[in-house]
């Protein structure tokens, strides 16, 4: 016996991927901390990525260039998350705090 299963709408995955880019867009905008503008950057490309693979998943899902790019851009997301991380902790050893109102400066 065959099992059907039914994708769900596009719309309503972008509507999803949309509430994600928005919360992590007020996170970004909202917050002093810099580890919770890291955590709404985030956010924001997890939510990108959802678009990605939902737009290659209904317009070619024969071809995986969409699916690889999402990959690329999860790398990619990984990447800065290490970078973004490793420069909090130096400005917390130089400054001893990680707001970002008080990290105004390039100089120590």
């Amino acid at each position: 016996m065959r099992s059907i299963v039914t994708a769900m709408p596009l719309e309503a995955i972008l509507t999803v991927a949309a509430g994600l880019f928005c919360i992590g867009l007020f996170g970004a905008l909202s917050r002093r901390n810099i580890v919770g503008i890291l955590m709404g950057v985030e956010l924001m490309l997890n939510a990108v990525n959802i678009n990605m693979i939902a737009f290659w998943r209904y317009l070619e899902p024969a071809n995986t260039s969409g699916l690889i790019f999402a990959i690329i851009a999860i790398t990619v997301a990984a990447a800065e998350a290490a970078v973004g991380l490793a420069m909090v902790i130096a400005v917390y050893r130089t400054r001893l705090t990680i707001n970002a109102d008080e990290v105004d400066t390039l100089r120590g």
